[in-house]
């Protein structure tokens, strides 16, 4: 299926984007989840795509990463974005159906919000080189879950690429120039 995407029907969600969460992943690095989240950070910034930071409580703070766009974070008590109710009413506050949903742990914190996010009729995407797993075992059996519940997993630079189709005009060579940043 070929992935086209309205940018203005986008939000994204940075889910556990923590430098002490990040750190414990088994599949990708913390270097590549850092590089991967910071460029679809960038990319959203540049196409005008609202986004928000949703943490969980830790000891000193929420110690969101450097990496993305500044953005005061919904700190939740669960495992599950959608089980904030200042972080859901912010999402449907802004009325863009598709959420792009990254974040540590694959299978926890993506996995429970992006099914409650398709039972709630949202379309999902989850960029894969943005997530961080426990084993590759169990980060392929949430990914599987996702896109058998109607979600689509990809990359960050097949996501991108299917909201920017053009690269000559000034917002498409700003978005190639930042989808480099992905080949560190």
């Amino acid at each position: 299926m070929r992935m086209i995407i309205d940018h203005r029907t986008v939000q994204v969600v940075f889910a556990d984007l923590q430098d002490s969460v990040v750190d414990l992943s088994g599949t990708n690095s913390p270097e590549v989840i850092r590089r991967s989240a910071g460029v679809l950070g960038k990319v959203a910034q540049m196409l005008n795509i609202p986004f928000t930071v949703s943490v969980a409580p830790r000891p000193g703070g929420p110690g969101v990463l450097a990496e993305l766009p500044q953005a005061p974070p919904f700190v939740r008590g669960g495992p599950c974005c959608w089980d904030d109710r200042a972080w859901r009413e912010a999402i449907a506050a802004r009325a863009r159906r598709t959420l792009v949903i990254c974040g540590v742990t694959s299978e926890i914190v993506v996995l429970h919000t992006a099914l409650d996010a398709l039972a709630g009729g949202y379309d999902v995407i989850v960029p894969v080189d943005a997530c961080g797993g426990m084993s590759e075992r169990t980060e392929n059996a949430a990914f599987r879950q996702i896109e058998a519940a109607g979600g689509t997993v990809t990359s960050v630079a097949g996501l991108v690429t299917g909201m920017v189709r053009d690269f000559t005009d000034p917002t498409g060579r700003d978005v190639i120039t930042a989808l480099h940043g992905l080949m560190g």
